[in-house]
């Protein structure tokens, strides 16, 4: 069992294998849920944040940019 150590404004350092082993880096979300006496962590949406900066617009709609990839990449609307 790997320990960290809370400091005096509530922080605490993931360790780096932990961090490795679930892919979280700077600039990820956690989720935070607490059971009883145990503390569940994970990521929100990794899929849909892993995205950032895929989607480039420009001047124009943001809408219509939007539909533009996603006709791009074969995700039409349905």
């Amino acid at each position: 069992m790997i320990k960290s150590t809370v400091t005096s404004k509530g922080q605490t350092t993931i360790p780096r294998n932990i961090r490795q082993k679930l892919g979280i880096s700077t600039g990820d979300v956690l989720l935070w849920d607490a059971i009883r006496d145990t503390v569940r962590i994970r990521l929100a949406s990794p899929g849909f944040l892993r995205r950032r900066g895929t989607i480039r617009t420009g001047k124009g709609s943001v809408t219509e940019d939007v539909a533009r990839a996603r006709a791009t990449r074969g995700r039409g609307r349905t």
